[in-house]
């Protein structure tokens, strides 16, 4: 599994021209279920992602996670993330889950996140979306379980 992070002052997901998620200031997380993931590495991952800390302390120090800095969480399927890029000028797919397990594993990991934290919102798996965002730094991060 594959979490692309980035930390935002807005972003914001549109499907067929109307927001399907929004927040303010927080984290931008980008979702790739990979083919051999589990309960377990979604679970991994989702603990992780609210423990990272990212968010600057008094001291301009990235010391804070979500939780501490208040901020809230848009989560979005990103199924190109899980493509093999090893070689060739063509990513291939088949690294990445079925669609029925990554949408499954997608709304594991959404649930995980939501039963601790406030502010989740999320796109919509399988759908052709627009994100819209501005980067906080720019402050962007990539975890692999």
């Amino acid at each position: 599994m594959k979490a692309l992070i980035q930390r935002v002052k807005y972003a914001q997901v549109t499907v067929d021209d109307k927001i399907v998620g929004k927040i303010a200031a927080g984290m931008l997380v980008l979702v790739g279920i990979d083919a051999h993931d589990t309960d377990q590495s979604v679970d991994a991952l989702a603990d992780r992602l609210l423990k990272y800390r990212i968010f600057a302390d008094a001291d301009g120090k990235m010391n804070l996670n979500i939780d501490q800095s208040k901020g809230a969480i848009l989560l979005v399927s990103q199924f190109t993330l899980s493509a093999d890029t090893q070689k060739g000028l063509r990513p291939g797919f088949s690294t990445a889950a079925a669609p029925d397990e990554g949408e499954r594993l997608f709304i594991r990991v959404v649930s995980r996140i939501s039963e601790r934290h406030l502010f989740v919102e999320t796109g919509q798996f399988g759908a052709d979306m627009q994100v819209t965002l501005q980067n906080d730094g720019p402050v962007t991060f990539l975890l692999e379980n």
